[in-house]
């Protein structure tokens, strides 16, 4: 008998920034690293044979937690990969329900009938992870194996497993939480779903102990949409918004729309990751926004080849808990008497 551990990835960027990632590459986000650490005390005492994971970064680097601690290799396997979402990969979630609601519904709720130009098809994504899961079976009989994929592909492969079509996939068949855990058995090729997505490791006392008290976004919940501001439109927006402090002849300008409603502004130097403004109006404030306009600064900058976000501010400015909790540290001080925070969005080479 065969037994596969099915695992989805740990928190990535654009799970916490709302933005799609398909097969976009993004790395973990300091949540899915504890997530990661989790992961490896449930499977301390867990004997496994060999481990395998989809060749994107969000998936290799949440293997690390057994591959590493077992002293195994790593297989990569393209099969595993998440769906290709076509063009709206990188594209944020608010604006891809604003642009195509229609789609957006189909893609959660009725798979049988999304397609969009340039992605594949959940049946496509469905043949493929099937058939590289029920492959890696056959080769490794009465092993123990950890597979390592992600949540779209492996809520369809355990629909399909437990006989739900695709129609019905959606309402039956629920994405599982970052890093949740199914078993499969089988012999040979003839798989079957024992128990899933069950995430009992993110409850525990020494998770949970790193946990903030802050509101988060769930599974495909749309969040904001960003448009560039400049000349007089973004002196006109500043003006309404007296709290904030632009800088005057900023490189770029975004504003971040919920629906048709200004929620906040982004200033940033993309060439070297400075950001100059993150602004928030009071009523939208505590509602998980303020760590999207940090996403597209981290995905601007990335574009241009930086690997480091960095602003300045006063000693105990009222910013200085918004830019720690997303990931940012001090640095020590500017020449101007201010304090540096700087936060790393490179991918560690190693994974």
């Amino acid at each position: 008998m065969t037994a596969i551990y099915l695992i989805r990835h740990a928190e990535a960027e654009g799970n916490l920034y709302r933005i799609a990632q398909g097969q976009h590459e993004s790395n973990l986000t300091g949540r899915g690293w504890r997530q990661v650490n989790a992961l490896e005390r449930r499977f301390a005492n867990i004997s496994i044979d060999a481990v395998y994971a989809s060749d994107l970064y969000r998936t290799r680097a949440t293997a690390t937690a057994i591959y590493r601690s077992h002293g195994l290799p790593l297989h990569l396997e393209k099969g595993l990969r998440e769906i290709c979402v076509g063009d709206w990969e990188g594209r944020t979630w608010g604006d891809i329900v604003r642009r195509t609601p229609e789609a957006m519904a189909d893609f959660s709720s009725r798979m049988d009938r999304w397609s969009i130009p340039g992605a594949e098809t959940p049946a496509e994504v469905l043949k493929r992870v099937r058939a590289t899961v029920e492959r890696i079976a056959g080769e490794n009989p009465g092993k123990t194996l950890a597979l390592f994929s992600h949540g779209y592909a492996i809520r369809l492969l355990l629909a399909n497993l437990q006989g739900i079509s695709l129609r019905d996939t959606g309402e039956k068949s629920p994405t599982g939480d970052n890093t949740a855990v199914s078993l499969l058995t089988g012999e040979g090729t003839d798989l079957r779903v024992v128990w899933q997505n069950d995430n009992s490791h993110l409850k525990t006392p020494e998770f949970l102990a790193g946990e903030k008290s802050v509101r988060r976004a769930f599974a495909l919940e749309p969040g904001l949409w960003f448009r560039s501001l400049e000349g007089p439109e973004l002196q006109s927006r500043l003006s309404q918004w007296s709290e904030a402090r632009p800088s005057d002849g900023a490189p770029l300008s975004l504003e971040g729309l919920l629906g048709e409603e200004p929620v906040g502004l982004l200033q940033l130097e993309p060439v070297t990751g400075r950001i100059i403004l993150v602004y928030l109006r009071p009523e939208y404030r505590r509602r998980g926004f303020g760590i999207q306009l940090l996403g597209q600064a981290v995905q601007y900058t990335r574009k241009q080849g930086g690997e480091v976000l960095s602003a300045a501010l006063a000693p105990q400015a009222p910013g200085e808990a918004f830019f720690r909790n997303g990931g940012f540290v001090p640095q020590g001080q500017t020449a101007q008497g201010q304090i540096l925070w700087q936060k790393s969005i490179g991918f560690d080479p190693l994974v």
